[in-house]
């Protein structure tokens, strides 16, 4: 089998590649020859590199020396998504990690009947990946663009390689990791002890503080996802929403939000 490094399975025939999400049929060594050429020059998501004007470099080159900074930048790829494309699949195996360098992405995670839930969104620049790299190398969760983003795919043997000569890099690089489940795990929290109306108060300040950086923001989420972020329906996030802004907590028209009054939002908040 092959995957390119989004962790997609690929299925060749001589003509085009697809993606799909099935067991690849066997391949000839021409298959084999065509998907190289493929991977090297067409592969849609993939660009050189740039790192001059990239957070991760700024980071890094804090701790490692130009060296070990070229390998890292010739053995990663950039990619470009937009709004609802994957980036990383749930489940599969993926042998990098992604430096997100602008837009918004989410995490996202199906159970066993199929029902989505948002452990958390998050703005760049965020590195992601880590725990899933030592979890077998599979993908903890779905990784998609909430609105149009570039991303570093980073290969991961060849960073660990780089950090395991350097404690203070891989220090960093674990508390760069580490971002990502600090926030799922607040999230989860809220689930398990608040009601609707402090689940989505949580939701907002959280968009508006660490996403949008804003207390007046368009939401690029919609209320389906607000619903699967909350864990609840998407009635009740219209519902929800409809009240606080009856109450003037907050204004809405369409996708624009402003918090107009934080204090009884976080009020909200704390007593769920």
């Amino acid at each position: 089998m092959f995957y390119d490094i989004t962790g997609h399975l690929l299925s060749f025939d001589l003509i085009s590649i697809n993606y799909q999400n099935t067991t690849a049929k066997p391949v000839t060594l021409k298959d084999i020859e065509f998907y190289l050429l493929y991977a090297l020059n067409n592969l849609q998501h993939k660009e050189q590199v740039d790192c001059s004007k990239c957070m991760f470099q700024a980071i890094s080159c804090q701790y490692i020396n130009p060296a070990e900074f070229r390998k890292l930048q010739q053995s990663s790829q950039r990619g470009h998504f937009t709004k609802g494309e994957e980036i990383l699949k749930q489940g599969v195996k993926s042998s990098h990690l992604v430096f997100l360098q602008s837009g918004i992405v989410k995490f996202s995670m199906k159970d066993e009947a199929g029902r989505g839930l948002i452990l958390t969104v998050t703005r760049a620049p965020a590195m992601i990946g880590g725990a899933d790299a030592i979890n077998s190398g599979l993908n903890l969760y779905a990784l998609l663009a909430v609105e149009e983003c570039d991303v570093c795919f980073i290969d991961y043997a060849i960073l660990l390689e780089i950090a395991m000569t350097n404690s203070l890099f891989m220090l960093k690089l674990m508390e760069m990791m580490t971002g990502m489940f600090k926030a799922s795990i607040l999230n989860f929290i809220s689930l398990a002890h608040k009601q609707v109306n402090g689940r989505i108060a949580d939701i907002l300040l959280y968009l508006s503080r660490a996403v949008y950086q804003s207390p007046a923001f368009l939401l690029t989420l919609t209320r389906k996802e607000i619903s699967e972020f909350a864990g609840c329906s998407t009635e009740n996030v219209i519902h929800t929403l409809s009240k606080f802004h009856r109450e003037g907590i907050i204004q809405v028209a369409g996708k624009k939000i402003v918090i107009a009054d934080a204090v009884r939002l976080e009020k909200i908040s704390k007593i769920g």
